[in-house]
């Protein structure tokens, strides 16, 4: 039986505002890795953090992708209506866990810790499990396809 139903309003705007807000992590990840002093420069980072940044081994590396690059793309997904949203959405939160379990035994360099506000990692996390049920709960109305 195919459950197909009408994208309800809210989904485009969750899928606009959310698609913005990954955009700035996803842009952080690509041009912090490709070592751009344009974006070195616009967000303020110390060339300590630039030192802490590569100080990443791959594995934490490749989480931070997982989990920003994850993530925009969930968004994307999820405005297209595409049920694969949700493996996004999961694989970000699996990459955002890594990442910060690898935080969590690094010790970040004050000058960065300054850039990054005690309340930041809790917006993160919840945006994260929200685009999560947000997308299965779609997927289950059969919003997504």
């Amino acid at each position: 039986m195919d459950r197909r139903v009408g994208a309800p309003w809210h989904l485009w705007v969750v899928g606009v505002v959310t698609l913005l807000w990954n955009a700035i992590g996803a842009a952080d990840f690509v041009f912090s890795n490709l070592r751009s002093p344009f974006w070195f420069e616009a967000m303020q980072y110390p060339p300590a953090g630039i030192a802490y940044l590569d100080a990443f081994p791959f594995w934490a590396r490749l989480a931070w992708g997982m989990g920003t690059i994850g993530a925009f793309l969930g968004s994307l997904l999820l405005l297209f209506r595409s049920r694969l949203a949700v493996i996004a959405f999961a694989l970000s939160l699996v990459g955002i866990l890594l990442t910060t379990i690898y935080e969590a035994g690094a010790v970040m360099p004050p000058e960065l810790e300054a850039l990054q506000p005690a309340w930041f990692p809790i917006l993160l996390w919840s945006v994260a499990v929200f685009l999560l049920i947000y997308s299965w709960s779609m997927r289950r109305k059969g919003v997504l396809r």
